[in-house]
């Protein structure tokens, strides 16, 4: 297990324990700290802070999360970091509300109840479980390959309201270990084991600015249980939801979402089809040319006013997030969720 030190966070004045063979990030799950994280693959640099001190080294990592200059300069990723002393580190990015108070890591054993092909390339995963999993609307679990000690991650489109069930959207990977099981591999009775939550794409509490919500492909999974937890709450925010996809034929869920708008006060909703348009005047919904960003530029010129959502795959959240800045809108109010694939495989 190798030796046990102790990492104190700043400037938040929180400590964990850590042993040598254990990432930091996972210790602070473990002890119910709940840190800013995101692909947990050291990819996408949600988790990037500072060491003040102490000797740490870290698992193998992309560059674009944190480069060579920045790496000996002192910036780690918490997800793929080790300690091998008593260390304290700088929290860059931190939510003093969750920080103690998220829902607790958890595993449980879920049965597969349904698998849906909702599109070429994503299809639905419904799980039944006998004991509930806490957690909050846009956050995400493990699901673990079966037979294997692999794990991918999928984030739930179904809200902490939904009992007995948990529903994944998932997008099929030329060669992914896990989407393929979806085809051939997977039956209704099967058992997974799931380990969550995790992610902070969720909605803080107290917060009453308009929402704008983008996200592409399987992104539709956090922002739809974003949707649902906001109708069953009857929210009277300002709500725009804006859905990138190539064609018509990409899209799917737009009933659902009808209905949900019908439940919310002030809601409205776009899909932007980036290739083709032909048959969108039969979908019942708004419907522009172009890319997601561009769409959501021109409708939104107040963007910096608004809380906003983004999720789906790494282009069009770092075109978002381009987006955002553009428009002037603070860190602090930009959530996102970056869906890479694994290090290996798919996500």
């Amino acid at each position: 297990m190798g030796d046990k030190h102790r990492i104190s966070f700043e400037p938040v004045g929180v400590e964990i324990e850590v042993t040598e063979d254990e990432k930091i990030l996972d210790a602070a799950f473990r002890q119910g700290v709940h840190l800013m994280h995101g692909c947990r693959e050291g990819q996408c640099s949600a988790c990037k802070s500072y060491v003040l001190e102490g000797d740490l080294q870290m698992e193998r990592y992309s560059t674009f999360a944190c480069n060579d200059a920045e790496a000996e300069e002192g910036y780690l990723l918490l997800c793929r970091a080790h300690a091998y002393s008593d260390c304290t580190i700088e929290l860059l990015n931190f939510d003093e509300d969750e920080l103690l108070n998220s829902a607790p890591l958890q595993e449980i054993t879920a049965e597969v109840a349904e698998i849906v092909p909702h599109t070429h390339d994503i299809v639905g995963l419904r799980l039944a479980t006998a004991s509930p999993l806490e957690f909050k609307a846009g956050q995400y679990a493990e699901l673990a390959i079966p037979g294997t000690e692999e794990c991918r991650s999928f984030s739930m489109a179904t809200t902490p309201a939904t009992t007995g069930q948990l529903e994944f959207l998932i997008k099929k990977y030329p060669g992914g270990r896990f989407s393929a099981l979806l085809e051939n591999g997977l039956a209704v009775g099967d058992a997974l084991r799931l380990r969550g939550p995790y992610g902070n794409f969720t909605l803080k509490k107290g917060h009453v600015l308009p929402l704008v919500l983008l996200a592409g492909g399987a992104g539709m999974a956090p922002v739809l249980s974003l949707l649902r937890h906001l109708a069953e709450t009857d929210d009277s925010r300002r709500i725009r939801f804006y859905y990138g996809a190539r064609t018509v034929a990409d899209l799917f869920y737009l009933d659902e979402i009808r209905a949900l708008g019908g439940q919310l006060a002030d809601f409205g909703f776009v899909v932007a089809l980036s290739e083709s348009a032909d048959g969108s005047t039969d979908l019942g919904v708004v419907a522009e040319p172009g890319l997601v960003t561009d769409v959501v530029e021109a409708a939104e010129p107040e963007l910096h006013r608004s809380e906003v959502y983004l999720c789906g795959p790494p282009p069009m959240v770092d075109a978002a997030l381009d987006l955002a800045s553009r428009q002037g809108v603070p860190d602090d109010q930009v959530f996102y969720d970056k869906f890479t694939t694994s290090v290996s495989d798919d996500q």
